[in-house]
Formats: structure tokens, C-alpha cells, sequence
């Protein structure tokens, strides 16, 4: 009794805070609910990030929606990462049964089912609002990194955006980018060594094949017009909520360089976009990353070593990020130690390789006497998680081991028929998916070697003519018809003519002279 006194005053202590905040659920003490220790989340810290992270089947995607539906009622815009395509009903009502009752008086909650506000959002042919970005938004440095090329071939990409700056070529998908590296690697390597300096044909040749191997993950449904504008990411509904946005990326899952490409290129844009708030009581968007593990597989060392930079300068912008993994250690410890958050549903311990993880994860929370960590993570009950958090004045809040209330929206998916109509009275819609393709580099360029095959076939074509005019002159005149062969001729003539009048007039002479 003595211990259980102290245990909720340890959580009233630790989690009450002088600004508004959203009950996540209650704190439990030898499997039991102990009734006043609510474990609360203050909205003043949620820009500090956070992993929410456990096995599958014990709860996270319903965490998820729990932290998004508080968020939302709060005004606070939410943008969720839905890979296995199970987010959607938080568009829909939930419906309550008997499970959902009992865990509510447990909580001494009362439960109403609610329907969020929702856009649905899509990288891919999916129902929802296409999401794309140009080529020249994600910029030379991001670009290279993304496709994993090394400093000299960093470098040229570089150059390939000064020329397009300076001859006003606009890059705005992978086909122009394609062009350019095919132009000023033939036609035009010799005007740009010119001013921009020596062309490697091989660095050419590397970046083409990155640039096709990110075509083939579906990146040109990424890469275009018209470009999303972040902004519209933190849409307040019009009944004060904060609108949700879930982006659709089931068909993603084979193709992670293309979803951490999108990752990155969203989370470097509302940085860039975005001016310093500081302080703030609430932030401005949350993100909500589920299958984290995605982002960082494919990652190499520079492309980790930006997002680490983005998740340590972002939060200063009112921005929170949320990784959802089942293993924290797919989260790099760089990542890791920046997450303010830390909702821990349960591992399972398997091999002894489960077992050196759970051991590695209980040592990331803080110290506690009334929970024996390791071991209480794999003895989590489904809903249920460890928690600590950042309090206002940014010190960890004491670990609880806590049960999480259950989700106002349908903890299911929606069907089809709902998708349609749930995109068909979006606000957002019409703006993005009209399919745009705007005079850019590859129309620029085409057209500038048209013009100059064209010349060169009329020159060709030109110079056939006057040969060919020649050659015909030359019959037409014949042999005579030469002035070098008339001047012989000429010449020639007179000879003779010259010797047969000496002749006749000798003649005519000696018969004249005969008769008189």
C-alpha cells in the first residue's frame, strides 16, 4: 500500500504540467490500473519528437490513432505515414463492444465514437491527393545524396543545376534531368567545358544508372508538377480540429529508396519553409513515420547524417517527428537520443538475439523502483506500453507502465466506396491532380537539337544541290562548251583558215601574174 501511495505520487508528480495537454491513459503497478495516476502528454513538448515502438499485434497502430485523434481535437495539424494501409478509419466513427467498455471504466473515461478529419494522401496511381515535387526543389546536394553518389559526382550534379539556372532550364522531373545529362554529356559537352570545366563521361554514366534505378522504384510519379505545397499540411477543419493527413503508401513497401526519397524531401522542405517559432504551447504539425525502418535502410552514412540534422533543427520550427518501428534499434542511436517521446509496447524474446535487444531497450529508459524493466517488456499486455516523456521544463518524466485509452475512430479500414467519396469532398483535391506538364528542359532541349539537326540537314541538303547543279551544267554544255576547250579551238581554227588563205593567195597570185 505504502509502495502504491508512493508509486501515484511519483506520476502526479512527474506528469502534470501547467500548460494543456492530452491524456494518453493511466499508469499501472503489478498489472493493475491505480486509479488518479493518469499519465498525461503537455502539447508544449510534442515538438521534441518521439518513437513509438513494440512487436506487431501489440498495439501501436492504435496508439497511433489515439495520439492523432488528441492532436487533431487540439487544433494541432497531424501527417501520418500509413504503409499498411490500416490508419484510414480514423475517418470513420469507431463502434463500441465490450472490450472497448471495459477499458474505459478502467480508465474512468467515457468513450464517444468520433470520425476525424481526414485527407488521404498519395505518392502513387492510389485514390487520395497525388503528392510530387520537382527536380529543382529537391536541389543538387539533396539529390546526390539520395542517389548515393560520391563528392565528384556530387559535384557535377551541381554544375548540371548551375547551367539549368543560368540558361533558364527548368527542372521539374526526371526526364529533364535525364536530357540534361545526355545533352552536356554529347551535343553540348563542348560548350559547357568551356565555362564550367572538364566532363567525366564515366560520372556522367554513374548518375544516369542511380537516376534509372530510382525510375524504376516509381519515382516518376513523385517527380513533377504541380509541386505540394506544405502548407497544406497544416489546414485547420472547419470545426477547429486539425486536419489529418494520411498518406497511402501500401504499394511502397518494395520500394523504400523512393519513400525515404519522399521522406526526406518532405521533412527538408517544411524546414526550409517554415520560419522559427521557439516556445511554443503547441507545435504546428506532428509526423507521424510509420515502418521506420524503411527510411534508414536504405540510408547511407550522408543521407543519415542529414536526416539527423533535420530532426535536431526542425523542432525549433514547431514541428514534432514520430518514428513507429517494431525494433528502436532500427532507429540509429544519432536519431534516437533526439526523441523526447517514448512509447514502448512489447518485444517478444525469442532468440538470444531478442533477448540482447530487449536489453539494449530497457537501458535507453530511465531508471526506475517499481518496475523491473527488462523484464516487464516482454510481459506487456496489447495496449499497453512503457512511457516516458520530456516535461515542460525538459527533464524525462518518471517511466510508467501504462494502459493506453482505446481509439474514438473505427479501428478498421475504409472501404472503397468511402475512400471515393472521402476524396471526391476533399478541398485540397482538385488543385493536385490535374496531371500538368510544363515546358522544361527536355522541351527546351529537344527542340534546341531539333532546330540545329534541322540546319545541319538543310546545309547537307544545300551543298547536294550545288553539286548536283554542277554536275548537271557540265552535261548540258557539252565538250565544246568549256571556254578552255573553245579557246583551242579557237585557236585551232585560225591556224588552218590562216594556212589555206596563205595558200589560195599564193595561188590566186601566180595566175594572175601568169596572164597578164
Amino acid at each position: 500500500m505504502a509502495d502504491s501511495a508512493k508509486f501515484l505520487e511519483t506520476v502526479k508528480t512527474g506528469y502534470t504540467f501547467k500548460g494543456e495537454f492530452f491524456k494518453l491513459g493511466s499508469a499501472m503497478l503489478d498489472g493493475q490500473v491505480v486509479t488518479g495516476a493518469d499519465v498525461l502528454l503537455p502539447f508544449k513538448t510534442l515538438n521534441r519528437h518521439g518513437l513509438i515502438a513494440g512487436a506487431t499485434g501489440t498495439g501501436k497502430t492504435k496508439t497511433l490513432q489515439v495520439l492523432a485523434e488528441g492532436l487533431s481535437a487540439a487544433s494541432i495539424p497531424v501527417l501520418m505515414m500509413d504503409i499498411k494501409g490500416d490508419l484510414s478509419g480514423i475517418a470513420a466513427a469507431g463502434t463500441v463492444n465490450d472490450k472497448i467498455t471495459e477499458r474505459c471504466q478502467k480508465l474512468g473515461i467515457a468513450y464517444t465514437p468520433t470520425a476525424s478529419p481526414v485527407d488521404l494522401l498519395t505518392l502513387s496511381e492510389q485514390k487520395g491527393v497525388r503528392l510530387r515535387a520537382t527536380v529543382s526543389e529537391f536541389g543538387p546536394v539533396l539529390l546526390s545524396k539520395i542517389l548515393g553518389l560520391n563528392d565528384t559526382q556530387g559535384g557535377f550534379v551541381a554544375m548540371i543545376f548551375k547551367y539549368c539556372d543560368d540558361h533558364k532550364l527548368p527542372l521539374l522531373d526526371l526526364k529533364d534531368f535525364i536530357k540534361v545529362l545526355q545533352f552536356v554529356s554529347d551535343e553540348g559537352k563542348a560548350e559547357l567545358e568551356k565555362t564550367y570545366g572538364k566532363i567525366s563521361t564515366t560520372s556522367t554514366g554513374t548518375i544516369l544508372r542511380k537516376v534509372i534505378e530510382l525510375q524504376q522504384q516509381g519515382a516518376d510519379l513523385f517527380f513533377g508538377e504541380k509541386s505540394f505545397e506544405v502548407d497544406d499540411l497544416m489546414r485547420i477543419s472547419g470545426d477547429g480540429r486539425g486536419m489529418i493527413s494520411i498518406v497511402r503508401v501500401t504499394d511502397l513497401q518494395d520500394r523504400p529508396k523512393l519513400f525515404s526519397t519522399f521522406m526526406l524531401q518532405l521533412l527538408a522542405e517544411l524546414y526550409a519553409t517554415c520560419p522559427e517559432e521557439g516556445d511554443m504551447d503547441k507545435p504546428k504539425l506532428v509526423v507521424f513515420i510509420d515502418e521506420a525502418h524503411l527510411v534508414f535502410q536504405e540510408a547511407n552514412a550522408a543521407l543519415l547524417q542529414q536526416i539527423e540534422t533535420i530532426i535536431k533543427l526542425i523542432r525549433s520550427k514547431g514541428i514534432g517527428i514520430y518514428f513507429c518501428t517494431q525494433n528502436p534499434m532500427d532507429v540509429p542511436a544519432p536519431v534516437l537520443a533526439q526523441l523526447g517521446l517514448k512509447i514502448q509496447h512489447a518485444l517478444r524474446a525469442f532468440t538470444a538475439a531478442d533477448r540482447k535487444v530487449i536489453k539494449q531497450t530497457s537501458e535507453n529508459y530511465p531508471e526506475t523502483d517499481f518496475y523491473k524493466t527488462e523484464d516487464l517488456i516482454t510481459q506487456l499486455g496489447t495496449g499497453e506500453a512503457l512511457v516516458t516523456i520530456l516535461n515542460e521544463k525538459g527533464i524525462p518524466s518518471p517511466l510508467v507502465h501504462c494502459m493506453i485509452r482505446p481509439p474514438q475512430s473505427r479501428m478498421d479500414i475504409l472501404s472503397d466506396m468511402e475512400i471515393d467519396a472521402l476524396v471526391s469532398h476533399s478541398k485540397i483535391a482538385n488543385k493536385y491532380n490535374e496531371v500538368t506538364d510544363s515546358k522544361s528542359a527536355y522541351e527546351i532541349l529537344t527542340e534546341k537539337l531539333e532546330d540545329a539537326s534541322q540546319k545541319e540537314a538543310a546545309q547537307k541538303q544545300e551543298a547536294e544541290e550545288e553539286k548536283e547543279e554542277k554536275k548537271s551544267s557540265k552535261k548540258e554544255k557539252g565538250f565544246f562548251d568549256d571556254p578552255v576547250v573553245r579557246s583551242m579551238t579557237r585557236t585551232a581554227g585560225n591556224t588552218i583558215v590562216r594556212g589555206l588563205l596563205g595558200v589560195l593567195g599564193l595561188g590566186g597570185r601566180s595566175r594572175r601574174k601568169s596572164l597578164f
